[in-house]
C-alpha cells in the first residue's frame, strides 16, 4: 500500500455491499482498512466489518507469521471497524486493548470481553506510548463522528491513523475522483459536526504528517494539503466553488422545464451551474453537491398543501447536516394553490447564515414571461 517497513495494510474490499450504514448507495463498494505495526511490540490498528472477517483474519495471520499481538488500538467502535474485537481477544489472550475513557464506557455495549479491566489501557489527549523504535501518540476526536473516536500518530514515521476522517466510499482498486466520493462520505456522515472537525484540524499543525491512513478509502501520501484544505472548507460550511446547484422536484415536467430555462439564463451570465432531479438523484449525492456550490435554487411542485416529498427529504437532510452559509432562490409550482415556497422557506429559516434571494418565483404550471423576467433578475444576484 505504501513504502513503510513498520506498517502493513491488512484491510479488505467489500464489493457487494449495496448501502453503507444501510442508507448511502455504494457505486463501487467500500474498503475496510486495518493496519499492523511491526515493532518490538506488535500493534493492530482496528479490526474490520464482520462481512469480511475471514479474509481479514487470514491476512492478519500471514503478516504476523506466528507472532503474538501486544496491542489492539480501538480508534472507533462503529461495527464496520470493531466487529472483530472479541474474536481477536479470544484468539490472542495476552493482547491489551488501547482506547480512551469513552471507548471503554461503550465497549461493553457490544462485547463481553473476559478480563477487560486487566486488559485495557486507557489513554488521554497527547499521551505517548513506546512500542520500540517507534511510539504512538493519541489525539481525541470526539463526535468525528462518534464520541469515542481518537486518532493515532507515529512521530518517527510521520504517519497519522485518522479513523473515519479523510475516508471515502469505493474499493481501493477502483480509480475515481477522490474528491467526489470523499465529499459525499464526509457531508453525509460527518457533515453535522463541523465544529468538532475544526477542533481536530487545529491539532494537525502541531504535528508533521506525511501519510494519512484512514479507515475507509486509500492511504494518502501526496498533496496532503489538498485534502486538509477540503476538510477545512467542508467543516466551516464554506463552498468549494462559486456556482449554482439547481435542485428540483417535478411531477409532470413543467418545473423541470422552468429549471432548464433558468439554467440557460445562469450560464449565459457566465455562471457555473449543475442541475439535479431530486426524484432521481439519491439524497446523499444531492447533499454533497449542496456543500460544493455557493448558491442553491430550490424548485418544487406543491403537493398535498405542502412541498413534494423528495424536496422535503432534501431539506430535512440539509437541516440535519447543519447546512449553512449559502445564497438560496426558491421556485414553486402550483396550478391552483401554490404551497411549496412556504414550506421551503420554513426549512431555510432554520439554517444559519442563509441569504434568501427574492423574488420567489411562483409558476402556475408552465413558466410565463413574467417568470422568465424574475429568473433574469435573480440570476444577477446568485
Amino acid at each position: 500500500m505504501f513504502n513503510n517497513t513498520y506498517i502493513q495494510y491488512v484491510g479488505a474490499n467489500d464489493r457487494d455491499l449495496d448501502l453503507f450504514e444501510s442508507q448511502y448507495p455504494l457505486k463501487n463498494g467500500v474498503s475496510y482498512n486495518s493496519y499492523v505495526i511491526l515493532d518490538e511490540k506488535i500493534v493492530v490498528m482496528d479490526t474490520i466489518d464482520e462481512r469480511m472477517s475471514r479474509e481479514w483474519l487470514d491476512q492478519l495471520a500471514d503478516v504476523l507469521d506466528g507472532r503474538d499481538i501486544d496491542y489492539l488500538v480501538i480508534s472507533h467502535l462503529e461495527p464496520d471497524h470493531a466487529a472483530n474485537i472479541q474474536t481477536l481477544c479470544q484468539k490472542y489472550p495476552h493482547m491489551k486493548l488501547i482506547g480512551n475513557a469513552q471507548t471503554f464506557n461503550m465497549l461493553p455495549n457490544y462485547f463481553d470481553i473476559e478480563g477487560l479491566q486487566e486488559r485495557k489501557i486507557v489513554v488521554k489527549e497527547g499521551e505517548l506510548l513506546s512500542i520500540g523504535k517507534n511510539s504512538l501518540q493519541f489525539f481525541m476526536a470526539p463526535m468525528v463522528h462518534w464520541p469515542e473516536v481518537m486518532l493515532t500518530y507515529i512521530p518517527e514515521e510521520k504517519v497519522l491513523f485518522s479513523a473515519d476522517a479523510f475516508g471515502k466510499f469505493g474499493v481501493l482498486d477502483h480509480e475515481d475522483n477522490w474528491v467526489d466520493e470523499a465529499r459525499r462520505y464526509y457531508t453525509n456522515i460527518v457533515g453535522k459536526y463541523g465544529v468538532q472537525v475544526q477542533n481536530v484540524l487545529k491539532k494537525l499543525p502541531a504535528i508533521e504528517v506525511e501519510t494519512i491512513c484512514p479507515l475507509h478509502g486509500p492511504i494518502l501520501t501526496e498533496d496532503l494539503g489538498k485534502y486538509i484544505s477540503l476538510y477545512q472548507l467542508w467543516s466551516t460550511y464554506t463552498p468549494e466553488e462559486e456556482g449554482v446547484l439547481i435542485a428540483y422536484s417535478s411531477i409532470y415536467g413543467h418545473t423541470k422545464q422552468a429549471c432548464e430555462q433558468f439554467e440557460k439564463i445562469l450560464e449565459s451570465q457566465g455562471k457555473k451551474v449543475e442541475i439535479i432531479d431530486l426524484n432521481r438523484t439519491h439524497v446523499s449525492e444531492a447533499i454533497g453537491l449542496a456543500f460544493k456550490y455557493s448558491s442553491l435554487v430550490l424548485a418544487s411542485a406543491s403537493y398535498d398543501g405542502g412541498v413534494f416529498p423528495s424536496m422535503e427529504l432534501f431539506l430535512i437532510e440539509l437541516l440535519h447536516k447543519n447546512f449553512q452559509n449559502r445564497k438560496v432562490a426558491i421556485m414553486e409550482n402550483g396550478s391552483w394553490g401554490p404551497s411549496a415556497a412556504r414550506v421551503i422557506k420554513g426549512y431555510i429559516g432554520q439554517m444559519k447564515d442563509m441569504t434568501l434571494i427574492e423574488p420567489i418565483i411562483t409558476l402556475k404550471a408552465r413558466a410565463n414571461q413574467s417568470n422568465i423576467d424574475q429568473m433574469n433578475e435573480i440570476a444577477k444576484q446568485l
